[in-house]
């Protein structure tokens, strides 16, 4: 069996596309996925899987939640090795004590020089960024929430994924490892 992180997109924000988590884990146990864990409510799901290419992992879980919740809701799976790597190429080590200010968007792929140049026209205030491969790091200096940057960054850059801040993401990378 191997171990992978589901993040799914826009689940259980401002009181809207509710999942319980309970429910959440339950489901992925239904599909016959095993060692099934969640961490917070914002959908974040470790499983193990016999199946290895995350791009059929992505699809049956796609389709299944669509059916299962009748809404749609992104869904990107990353193996343990992924996850990893997400954790050692952070740009910002400086900032990993302050988990609140740095944040990883993984994104569906990898953006292009183009798509990237234009985020970076946009990128005027106190934040920076770096991408790399298919995850953009974020450091929002004031918080992800008084970010005018955040706010332009999905529609800017035109790549879709899931953000998710440091402290998630070290969770997360310590639940795969125990996987």
């Amino acid at each position: 069996m191997n171990g992978f992180v589901a993040l799914f997109s826009g689940i259980n924000v401002g009181g809207n596309r509710i999942v319980k988590m309970a429910e959440l884990r339950a489901f992925f146990e239904e599909l016959g996925f095993a060692d099934v864990a969640s961490y917070v409510q914002s959908g974040n799901v470790v499983f193990c899987a016999a199946q290895t290419d995350v791009t059929v992992l992505t699809k049956t879980l796609q389709d299944a939640f669509d059916k299962r919740w009748g809404f749609h809701s992104r869904i990107l799976v990353r193996d343990a090795a992924w996850f990893a790597r997400l954790v050692t190429d952070n740009p910002y080590p400086e900032i990993v004590d302050d988990p609140t200010k740095l944040h990883a968007m993984v994104l569906e792929r990898e953006p292009t020089s183009e798509e990237t140049g234009r985020l970076a026209e946009k990128c005027t205030g106190p934040e920076r960024f770096e991408v790399k491969g298919d995850v953009l790091y974020l450091h929002a200096p004031d918080g992800l929430g008084k970010s005018k940057f955040a706010e332009i960054l999905p529609r800017t850059l035109k790549v879709p994924g899931t953000m998710r801040n440091w402290r998630s993401v070290l969770a997360l990378a310590e639940m795969i490892g125990q996987r």
